[in-house]
């Protein structure tokens, strides 16, 4: 469906708008009952919708609403919680009291507490200095997941996400790989990747890859906002992953938080977090570090992160917040296999000098400010500094030996900066609610990458030894600059209470250039060098363009809403990609930008506290999807290929139904039972194609069906959980190929299911977490990696157990 058809539909639902009810302003002032001070951070939460507002340094909050009576519960960390019942059309200005919590009280208390904190599974219409109205949004609560932490588990921390398709061949959990609707997971290049608000992959243009994932132990939530989140955050198709830290507690001068863990393989983990509030000063920091054997031969990673947070508050209007995050990690890449070697022994390993380093360090400056109750504006600098290495024997025969020579050695230097400003305005038309959000971004790179030679050596030894080895034929260097600018806005248009329309554009200006050299080197077939050439390589690409978008939301009664949006997308192509040598695959250098747009059709909303759900319908439609092709040279040898495949659609339905099964069986207060139930059905096509046998074919990383189910209990401070996993097979290149032959890079991906347990127990200050991942000891793999990891087949982990302990003081 174009813009234009979405604006027909729209003048038609117009003229069945009904006029606008009568809408009430509450507010007031929190604070604390025995000295009388106010109190900021406290929750106030409408008891059948959820969150209303927060209140602010002076204890105010303020929020509207359309009903004649509301059931509200006031609720601050470390303060007994408030209900009570108000009639907005007799009282609009209210004054609450908050009373300290006793350090007596019982484990059964701090549990009942906790159940009556409602939690957002979707983002408001507005948040801060966003718009999310019309979109599709799904808000991961960490903090309260009962995931394996400790090792990033993916499969369980997003296991509520719909449609998600996820490379599981990480225990250590050193990245994250996502994907979903045909997108390839590969460290989540098809999202736009932010921490608070900041972009943190290694360069959002020309590599928008993240080698960096933050510690899911210091995460408060995983926000994720689809396709058309491209208006507001950047192009891609996938949307915005956003991972959202943990705050400050505003009630204690100095909290510590430590959690370690141990695991199967020689896992050990440690995370500690310090955090507290003094007056206009509040602070929170962490330290993780992990390290582990893998579950194969030859996978060994050490890691350390540190991420730290501080915020000076001149007054309830104006904050100013600055964080720095530096990761690194070592780990040895035991390679790919083969279908025939994973046939055999899945989890063996031919590669004992692959090794990959990263260094990390982002930094962020973020100001915000409140002009008044209607307008708010934030400006954001962020920038990195970061290096990639890859080192080790690679070859387009997977099951070869190495023969213990000079190793390829590829390394990659990224530092950009940019800033991102945005101002938000809530106002009047014709007597009707609008909100209009305006944004600027500026975003600078200047990359570096180098291939070479590497040693011949069996360590981690990083440094380039073309001297040595003057016939390595894999030489190149490249500085790679980026320069993006954007301009975007969206608006929502109130035409009632129950009814918004949203509008949207991004305005893009993109020069991507590329200036180096690299190496050509043939010989004949006796190994002999017949050429041997420098070829120096300069290029420029300079382009400007607008993506349109709409989003609309009709929500007949408080818990049930309506959705629909449409946004254009578009990938630039990378040339860091092309300008690698790699022996498993060639590239088409005629290779150009993708194009296309998403979609979405839903319904979600809560029944009576007994059924939370989201369900809907999507489409993707791709414009010179860029994918793998098998092909046939002159020579009657057969590569795989990596270029503009032709045009695909991409539909299906994904749906999300959590059971709160607590009121059928007429449980007690001390217990918790929610069934939850995730389910995406896809279909997708190749429409048209210039290559031979494509047309008609299924789009890559699509599985048929992808099921994750699962159950929670708890009883007072135990609680339990299981999951089961299931996708369907898919494919891996735009031929469809079935198996790869010698490479393992390309071909099916058969069908898996995995089952997950875990289980915790709290005890005062203490929690104690453990479970077993892989339950049943399924032997899979999730990906066929084209370069480092591999290439060829990554198997998923067997069978593992995990413990933690957390002490809190």
């Amino acid at each position: 469906m174009t813009l234009k058809d979405f604006s027909i539909v729209i003048v038609l639902v117009l003229f069945s708008v009904l006029g606008r009810a009568q809408t009430y302003t509450v507010e007031g002032y929190v604070y604390e009952k025995a000295s009388q001070k106010p109190l900021k951070s406290v929750n106030v939460y409408d008891k059948e919708k959820g969150i209303l507002a927060q209140t602010n340094a002076l204890g105010y909050f303020e929020f509207e609403t359309t009903k004649p009576e509301l059931n509200l519960i006031f609720y601050g960390l470390q303060y007994e919680i408030l209900e009570r019942t108000i009639d907005p059309t007799e009282t609009s200005s209210l004054k609450v009291e908050l009373q300290a919590l006793s350090e007596e009280l019982s484990e059964v208390q701090i549990i009942a507490q906790k159940e009556k904190v409602f939690t957002l599974n979707r983002l408001k219409d507005v948040e801060g200095t966003a718009i999310y109205a019309g979109k599709k949004t799904e808000v991961i609560q960490v903090d309260q997941s009962m995931a394996n932490l400790a090792t990033n588990n993916a499969r369980q921390i997003y296991s509520q996400v719909a449609g998600l398709n996820i490379f599981q061949n990480d225990d250590g959990g050193l990245q994250l790989n996502i994907g979903g609707r045909g997108l390839n997971p590969n460290r989540t290049a098809n999202f736009n990747t932010r921490q608070n608000g900041y972009d943190i992959s290694a360069d959002v243009l020309g590599y928008p890859e993240s080698y960096y994932t933050p510690a899911s132990e210091g995460l408060q939530q995983i926000q994720i906002i689809r396709g058309a989140a491209s208006l507001q955050y950047g192009t891609q198709f996938g949307g915005l992953v956003n991972f959202i830290m943990k705050e400050p507690n505003p009630y204690k001068t100095l909290e510590v938080v430590t959690r370690n863990t141990a695991g199967s393989f020689g896992l050990y983990t440690n995370f500690t977090s310090l955090s507290g509030t003094k007056g206009n000063w509040s602070y929170y920091t962490y330290m993780n570090y992990k390290r582990g054997d893998g579950f194969r031969p030859n996978s060994e990673y050490e890691s350390i992160n540190l991420f730290s947070h501080l915020g000076y508050e001149f007054n309830e209007k104006t904050k100013l917040t600055g964080e720095v995050t530096y990761m690194n990690y070592l780990a040895q890449q035991g390679g790919g296999l083969t279908d025939a070697m994973f046939s055999e022994d899945p989890y063996q390993s031919n590669r004992e000098r692959n090794w990959f380093e990263v260094d990390w360090l982002l930094y962020n400056l973020k100001l915000e400010h409140e002009f008044s109750k209607q307008t708010q504006f934030t400006f954001n600098f962020f920038g990195l500094n970061a290096e990639r290495n890859a080192l080790g024997f690679r070859t387009n025969r997977v099951n070869q030996i190495d023969p213990d020579q000079e190793r390829d050695l590829i390394v990659s230097d990224f530092s950009n900066f940019g800033f991102e400003t945005r101002l938000l305005s809530e106002y009047k038309l014709f007597e009707s609610d609008a909100t209009f959000l305006i944004g600027a971004k500026y975003y600078d790179s200047d990359n570096q990458e180098q291939q070479g030679a590497g040693s011949d050596g069996f360590g981690p030894d990083f440094s380039f030894r073309n001297d040595e080895y003057p016939g390595y034929p894999n030489q190149s260097e490249f500085d790679l600059p980026n320069t993006n600018v954007a301009v975007f806005g969206e608006n929502i248009f109130y035409l009632n209470d129950k009814f918004s329309v949203t509008p949207g554009f991004r305005f893009e200006y993109i020069k991507t250039e590329s200036d180096g050299f690299f190496r050509r080197i043939n010989t004949d077939a006796a190994g002999n060098v017949i050429d041997d050439r420098t070829i120096p390589d300069q290029r420029s690409f300079e382009r400007s363009f607008v993506l349109l978008g709409l989003g609309l939301s009709y929500k007949p009664i408080d818990d049930i809403e309506m959705y629909a949006n449409i946004s254009e997308n578009y990938r630039s192509v990378t040339f860091s990609d092309i300008n690698i040598s790699n022996p498993a695959f060639s590239v088409d250098p005629d290779i150009t930008d993708e194009e296309g747009f998403t979609a979405d059709l839903g319904l979600r909303g809560n029944f009576n506290n007994f059924l939370s759900y989201d369900a809907s319908a999507f489409a993707l439609a791709y414009r010179d999807r860029i994918g793998f092709v098998q092909k046939v040279l002159d020579d009657n040898r057969i590569i795989s290929e990596r270029g503009n495949v032709g045009d695909a659609m991409i539909y299906g339905v994904e749906s999300l139904f959590d059971f709160n099964l607590k009121k059928i069986f007429s449980l007690g207060s001390s217990y918790s039972l929610n069934y939850f139930v995730n389910t995406s059905v896809i279909n997708s096509e190749y429409t048209n194609s210039q290559r031979p046998g494509i047309e008609g074919n299924n789009v890559e990383f699509v599985p048929d069906l992808n099921l994750k189910t699962g159950a929670r209990f708890a009883f007072k401070n135990f609680g339990a959980s299981i999951q089961y996993s299931y996708l369907s097979d898919q494919f891996t290149d735009a031929t469809n190929s079935v198996e790869a032959g010698l490479s393992g890079v390309i071909g099916e991906i058969p069908q898996y299911d995995v089952l997950d347990f875990s289980m915790s127990y709290r005890y005062k200050n203490f929690k104690l977490e453990t479970g077993v991942n892989n339950l049943l000891d399924e032997a899979y793999f999730t990906r066929r990696a084209t370069g480092y990891p591999g290439p060829g087949i990554i198997p998923s982990a067997p069978r593992n157990w995990y413990a933690t302990l957390e002490i809190e003081f």
